[in-house]
């Protein structure tokens, strides 16, 4: 029996918007999303937000304005943002952009909770 394995959705366009806040992310399947960096911020993959378990991992507040300095490609795979309060260790796969794209209102909303929550807010920077 053979089993089809389906490539996962692939950027064919990755747009930073003149304001620094969006990144615009246009894939193969026809998905288009428009990504604020507020939330890839605070989502990021990298160890330093998402810890090496769920118990590890970080919310970050302040980052309401926090903008997007560089988006540099990482093989075929995933791009490097850099943001403009110097965070730069997340590796942005194709499968994740999408993924966040097509929860971004879910996963916004449950970073809104949990800064409640922990008593933290969009506008002063703590982490907990």
């Amino acid at each position: 029996m053979t089993q089809t394995i389906t490539d996962p959705p692939r950027p064919v366009e990755i747009r930073l918007a003149k304001d620094r806040r969006t990144l615009i992310v246009v894939f193969d399947d026809g998905a288009s999303f428009e990504l604020s960096a507020e939330l890839l911020r605070v989502t990021s993959p990298s160890a330093e937000v998402q810890g090496h378990s769920e118990p590890e991992r970080k919310t970050i507040g302040g980052k309401r304005n926090v903008g997007i300095l560089s988006v540099d490609p990482v093989g075929n795979y995933a791009i490097r943002l850099g943001f403009d309060d110097m965070h730069t260790t997340g590796l942005f796969s194709w499968t994740f952009l999408h993924e966040l794209g097509r929860d971004a209102g879910r996963l916004f909303q449950a970073y809104l909770d949990d800064l409640a929550a922990k008593g933290l807010n969009r506008d002063t920077p703590d982490v907990r």
